[in-house]
């Protein structure tokens, strides 16, 4: 009796649920949601590229989460260009166009303020065709920086620029590739005052780039380094090391002599260090 009544209850609330399931969908199909006409692209379109009918396309679009910045009409885009790439069916928005009456082409894409200037490369200081537009690099300048009297002019190198975005690879400006591509020229996108920079670096020593992560824009302030300075530290290190030997040496009973290493002593004389080796 009692498996009974439990058995007739669950029947029941099966049923109320079932009912209740078929009331909600025939009231959300009886209620038309509101929308709206909202231009889209019909298809990839690059950054600088100018807009015509045959670019866009009208979608309907939910009223309550139309895009601030979106157009309703095609025709309110015709001749305007494009200041960054856009993707098939993704909606036009302001924030994506250049001023109007911009030309199409690189010009439309550099930011208020900047400027571009083309700088030359070659396969090894361009990062090995790595760096492609919508990348950061920072600048290296190597020269020959030049000496007292009585001294002699010594090779110099140091970071110039940091964070330097890259506007265009050879007389590419597309942003959607990822293979790396061998190139003889990036164009930059610099403030006036970074461009004097890079305009007398590029005269007066040879420019390398240095890839950069995309969310990195820490500042690391450097001095740049001397060839006197290389080699010193790199003989510090080789000191550094056979004295490590000798000590392991040592500790094993051995000699402390270690073949093919001349005993060397550093010395620090009014802020100046020089390595002594005998």
């Amino acid at each position: 009796m009692k498996n009974t009544r439990a058995l007739g209850m669950l029947v029941i609330s099966v049923l109320l649920g079932l009912a209740v399931v078929i009331m909600t969908a025939s009231r959300a199909e009886q209620q038309d949601i509101a929308v709206t006409q909202v231009v889209v692209a019909n298809a990839d379109l690059e950054s600088g590229s100018k807009l015509n009918p045959e670019m866009l396309a009208l979608i309907s679009w939910p009223r309550d989460s139309v895009p601030v910045g979106s157009f309703a009409e095609t025709g309110a885009l015709r001749d305007r260009v494009l200041k960054s790439a856009i993707q098939r069916n993704e909606a036009i928005l302001s924030s994506k166009l250049a001023s109007v009456g911009s030309a199409g082409g690189l010009s439309a894409i550099i930011s208020d303020g900047k400027r571009a200037m083309t700088v030359r490369v070659n396969d090894v200081v361009g990062v090995a065709g790595f760096a492609l537009p919508g990348n950061y690099v920072d600048i290296l300048v190597n020269t020959r920086q030049e000496a007292g009297k009585g001294g002699e002019a010594r090779l110099f190198t140091r970071t110039v620029l940091e964070h330097v975005l890259v506007l265009a690879v050879a007389q590419e400006a597309g942003r959607d590739e990822t293979k790396p591509k061998l190139v003889n020229a990036v164009t930059l996108e610099l403030s006036p005052a970074d461009a004097e920079k890079i305009d007398l670096a590029r005269n007066v020593g040879n420019l390398s780039l240095l890839l950069r992560n995309q969310v990195d824009k820490a500042s690391v302030a450097t001095s740049g380094i001397t060839t006197s300075q290389l080699f010193a530290a790199a003989a510090a290190g080789n000191a550094v090391s056979t004295t490590t030997a000798r000590v392991m040496a040592r500790s094993r009973g051995a000699p402390s002599f270690v073949a093919g290493q001349p005993d060397c002593v550093e010395v620090i004389q009014g802020g100046a260090r020089s390595l002594n080796c005998f």
